[in-house]
């Protein structure tokens, strides 16, 4: 998409609904309508959530149907500021101190390697000096440290990045930023009060199998309820991580590879590492289900 072409924008709920649907991301009213108020409000859109629930997908999928660049942070434990937001390449400085001319003051010298072309440019900077449409993903920030929920709050309020050697830059066009959280810590007020705030869960039955249908050309109808049903039966038993919606599709892709048309217990028997990948998860799976061997 060319930086001067205008970003597709949702006009409604329902277009949301509409176009992530046609990309094969099928939502609720509760998904479609906060999306919309995001794009509408220019709020950052903070998703939390179970593991598996499409979260990360949810970004992907606006993005594809918004026709933007998709510009990813993934947050870990030990995420600084000069993975976030921006560092010097300190290779490429040393390498020019060493070049340069014996007689020249070393104030020309450190204004030279501080320059644009010694800057390295991490997400969230990259984000902001985006000139065209831009979605910009904060995958799983429970799991950075909290001194990295400050950065975002710094980035989030103004959009914009002061960088003492080039000055202040503030963002043309501001980017759709999704932040999204498993819940494995509680996020500060301050960053919640800057979002709008999406829970997502599992869906239910209906719209897992339709996203299974969706997802999985060939597949009977038949066979992708008995499957739902089944994943939901192994989310409610005490699982040391339950089954994903990719998961749930990965399972229905296996059945097709295997020429399989019914879930009986020998296909689950056969089957179970798709979808619980804990030994001791698919124990309690064949105990609780009556599966034999």
């Amino acid at each position: 998409m060319s930086a001067d072409a205008p970003a597709a924008e949702f006009a409604s709920p329902a277009d949301v609904a509409a176009r992530l649907a046609a990309g094969g991301y099928l939502t609720d009213d509760a998904i479609a309508t906060t999306v919309f108020l995001a794009q509408a409000l220019g709020k950052p859109l903070l998703v939390e959530g179970p593991a598996g629930v499409g979260k990360t997908e949810l970004a992907k999928a606006v993005a594809a149907a918004t026709g933007s660049e998709l510009i990813r942070l993934q947050c870990y434990e030990g995420l600084d500021e000069a993975r976030a937001l921006y560092e010097f390449n300190y290779k490429k400085q040393l390498l020019a101190i060493q070049a340069a001319p014996a007689d020249r003051g070393w104030q020309d010298t450190h204004d030279d390697i501080f320059g644009e072309e010694f800057l390295l440019e991490r997400p969230l900077l990259a984000a902001i000096r985006r000139e065209h449409p831009t979605v910009l993903l904060i995958d799983e920030a429970d799991k950075a440290d909290v001194e990295v929920e400050g950065l975002l709050l710094e980035v989030l309020s103004d959009f914009q990045v002061t960088i003492p050697e080039l000055g202040t830059v503030t963002a043309v066009r501001r980017p759709l930023v999704v932040i999204t959280s498993n819940a494995a810590r509680e996020l500060s007020e301050a960053l919640k009060r800057r979002c709008l705030y999406l829970h997502m869960d599992y869906p239910d039955a209906d719209r897992e199998r339709d996203i299974v249908l969706a997802q999985v050309p060939g597949i009977e109808a038949a066979l992708a309820e008995q499957l739902v049903r089944t994943v939901g039966t192994l989310r409610g038993l005490e699982v040391k991580k339950a089954p994903s919606i990719a998961e749930t599709v990965d399972w229905a892709r296996t059945l097709l590879a295997l020429g399989l048309d019914e879930l009986d217990e020998a296909a689950v028997a056969r089957t179970l590492g798709v979808v619980l990948k804990h030994v001791s998860d698919q124990r309690r799976a064949a105990r609780e289900l009556g599966l034999k061997g």
